[in-house]
């Protein structure tokens, strides 16, 4: 069976420390949507590491990790993770795998996320400008590239051809930043995301199920964060809710059992949207400050 960890709230619940701490009941941690937006924080050892694409069960060595199809993916993220990770002494190549299916986040999306936010004005989203929206958009606009996508000889090709497409959008905008030193490093990124397992997803966490292995799924963001149901437009570009896990990895709704979901005793919610108990006085102060 597979089990459920979502947020309840408008994300930052403490997810990812209660992933961490029901990892060992499980044999697989999946994260099923979301991108490098979100930011679980784990303690290991005493020391502070914030997490934002890997599942958080990486450090646990004898447990599979799995990115999900449903997830956007950016490697250049991904590098930087993998490294702070495997500076723990755990070995990436070894637990994290990540599904074909996996929507890549390029230099471009980048920026149309920038230049989008900023033509708003004061009626910006609150985005946290890492390309996520625009990856998603690319998904159902039928022109993203995907993780598999690496493996082919044509790969460059497809990647120029969605930059060409992307350049006119970003001239309407009247974008002109230089992003050549993000394409670099991006390019560096890709190469080694080449080298970290790659599998068919749907497939391999079928697999998992099929012989009994216990799953656990890690949601990001929050409910109230959800692309259809959430605070819309202040919202997230995936589905949060666990109706996500099933189209974000591949699995028949038959196969969840527990939903668990994390709230935190007072509410906390990033950038803009509607927010009426937000207290802006000592009290709130003092909140914040206690909650760290």
């Amino acid at each position: 069976m597979v089990d459920v960890i979502l947020g309840l709230q408008w994300g930052d619940e403490g997810k990812g420390k209660i992933v961490d701490y029901f990892a060992p009941n499980y044999d697989v941690i999946a994260r099923f949507q979301g991108g490098p937006n979100a930011g679980h924080t784990l303690y290991v050892d005493g020391k502070k590491v914030v997490l934002h694409q890997i599942p958080s069960g990486i450090f646990h060595q004898d447990k599979i990790n799995l990115i999900g199809n449903g997830v956007v993916l950016d490697p250049v993220t991904l590098k930087r993770e993998c490294a702070t990770v495997a500076a723990m002494g755990i070995d990436i190549k070894k637990n994290l795998f990540i599904s074909q299916r996996t929507n890549i986040i390029v230099p471009t999306h980048r920026a149309l996320d920038k230049a989008s936010e900023a033509q708003k004005g004061d009626s910006k989203i609150g985005s946290t400008l890492k390309g996520i929206g625009p990856a998603y958009m690319d998904k159902t606009g039928r022109n993203a590239l995907r993780v598999g996508d690496l493996l082919d000889k044509n790969f460059t090709t497809q990647y120029i051809k969605l930059r060409l497409k992307h350049q006119k959008l970003l001239d309407n905008f009247h974008f002109n930043e230089d992003i050549t030193a993000w394409e670099e490093e991006f390019f560096e990124a890709l190469e080694f995301l080449k080298t970290l397992n790659i599998v068919n997803g749907e497939y391999f966490i079928n697999k998992q199920i099929a012989d009994g292995k216990k799953v656990l799924e890690e949601g990001a963001q929050g409910s109230m964060l959800d692309i259809d149901f959430g605070t819309f437009p202040f919202v997230t570009s995936s589905n949060t809710i666990s109706a996500g896990v099933c189209t974000g990895l591949g699995i028949s709704p038959k196969q969840i059992g527990e939903v668990i979901g994390i709230t935190k005793a007072y509410c906390t919610r990033v950038d803009s949207g509607p927010f009426p108990t937000e207290l802006f006085d000592e009290t709130g102060d003092e909140i914040r400050k206690i909650g760290s």
